[in-house]
């Protein structure tokens, strides 16, 4: 564990107020669920929750159906990671943090549809990555936008249509409904 080095006192009402450098960095936002942890040495953690996490295994295995299926890269997501990832760019994009584009387009519930070349093309992590095509497709559950299904492709000769689009739609409203039960 890393010490920061700032004190925090616990009001009246037991709140402790997380600093705004550690919301920043870990990407915390008012309203952002987290989960308490305890350990055998008196310690408390504070862990950002991710609904969608609580399928990882499940999302990990729709994934790869998804690409095996498909031929292409398979991304699912929550509103700050990659969760799971199938097909070419596995070891590439699996864990990495999402880009700041693509937690826009997850928060404005946007379905998106674009070649590299199109202005609306979102680049999923903020590494360089050489995609062509993608459909992005929102996570919804009991309302909230909770993460994206994005189809990705390398490839030159394929060009992405309506079909990707409602793969990814598809495979987003099935999470978001396994996440309501």
């Amino acid at each position: 564990m890393k010490a920061t080095g700032i004190v925090r006192r616990i009001d009246d009402l037991g709140r402790v107020v997380v600093p705004k450098e550690i919301r920043r960095t870990l990407r915390i936002r008012e309203g952002d669920p987290l989960e308490i942890f305890t350990d055998r040495e008196g310690e408390i953690i504070l862990k950002k929750y991710s609904p969608i996490g609580e399928l990882s295994q499940f999302a990990r295995q729709y994934a790869d159906s998804m690409g095996m299926t498909t031929g292409h890269v398979v991304v699912i997501s929550d509103k700050d990671q990659i969760i799971a990832a199938a097909g070419g760019s596995k070891k590439e994009l699996a864990g990495k943090p999402i880009s700041k584009q693509l937690e826009g387009i997850i928060n404005e519930r946007e379905n998106i549809l674009a070649s590299k070349e199109d202005r609306q093309f979102v680049r999923v992590i903020d590494e360089n990555d050489e995609f062509l095509y993608e459909a992005i497709s929102p996570v919804i559950c009991e309302g909230d936008a909770i993460g994206a299904v994005v189809l990705l492709t390398r490839e030159p000769r394929v060009r992405f249509g309506e079909v990707e689009v409602k793969l990814a739609a598809t495979a987003a409203a099935f999470l978001g409904k396994q996440m309501e039960q």
